[in-house]
């Protein structure tokens, strides 16, 4: 079942209100970057503007995209999970959260959160569930911690172990608003068992035209973000037990098909880790 009723004319009303279509916002970009339709001209500008910057842009969201599918499968496959909070949806689009999850267990419950007005409007039509599973949505910030976990915990057991998934939403989170505390209030609150799944762009002297596509976006976009070295990135896992390969280019997390070569590295990372 899901949690979400149908979205009334007054709720899609004020939805439209909350959207600004003048100035490109980042889930829609990723939606373009992914072949999505649920963007706008100015994103698609912006899109264009910021692959021209730095050409590979494009394959960190696919890559992204399938880390995600292959952190969920091993959480539920090798880890037992049956829980997941998804902070930072995004746009839905292909192999979301809860489909890739009920695929292989179809009572997983799942709760997803997001802040943008336009994922909550697809996300009301969209998120569908299987009969033996959950899901549900919420109009929160990751920053209102303490509002995530009142409202996930209607659909998720806190007793049991949890998937946390903040997929390249940590960026948004500049240095003066204590991210790794954030992460850390939201780690504390699952039990042992739980499973911390993370991405964020990085800063590297190898990737300088990164460094330009990110200063562009913080120029002309919302909402702004915040590059951080992959040691940086590291530290949101201080205190789990990373699993191997550790913290690394997201293409390169547990890899599937491959013929021995090593995947491109993309300037997205992320790592997986266990709570003991």
């Amino acid at each position: 079942m899901t949690e979400n009723p149908p979205t009334t004319d007054g709720v899609a009303d004020s939805l439209r209100e909350r959207i600004n279509t003048s100035q490109p916002h980042t889930a829609r970009i990723w939606n373009y970057w992914l072949g999505g339709k649920d963007n706008y001209e100015v994103d698609r500008t912006a899109g264009d503007q910021i692959r021209q910057l730095h050409p590979g842009i494009g394959a960190y969201a696919q890559a992204d995209r399938l880390f995600l599918g292959r952190a969920v499968r091993h959480l539920v496959q090798e880890a037992g999970i049956r829980q997941f909070l998804d902070i930072g949806t995004g746009l839905p689009t292909a192999d979301n959260t809860h489909e890739v999850a009920q695929r292989l267990a179809p009572d997983a419950r799942i709760v997803y959160v997001d802040n943008d007005p336009l994922v909550l409007a697809h996300a009301r039509a969209l998120l569908t569930s299987t009969p033996e599973g959950r899901t549900d949505y919420l109009d929160e910030d990751l920053r209102n911690v303490d509002a995530i976990l009142e409202h996930a915990g209607r659909t998720l057991d806190f007793s049991k172990p949890v998937g946390l998934i903040l997929l390249g939403v940590v960026i948004f989170i500049g240095d003066d608003e204590d991210p790794y505390g954030l992460v850390r209030r939201l780690v504390d609150a699952l039990p042992a068992g739980s499973h911390l799944v993370l991405s964020h762009t990085i800063t590297s002297p190898s990737m300088p035209d990164v460094d330009e596509a990110v200063k562009f976006w913080n120029e002309h976009g919302t909402p702004k973000l915040t590059q951080r070295t992959p040691e940086q990135v590291t530290r949101f896992f201080d205190g789990l037990e990373l699993l191997e390969p550790g913290v690394v280019s997201c293409s390169r997390w547990r890899p599937e098909g491959r013929d021995g070569t090593e995947p491109e590295e993309v300037a997205m990372f992320g790592g997986v880790a266990r709570k003991n």
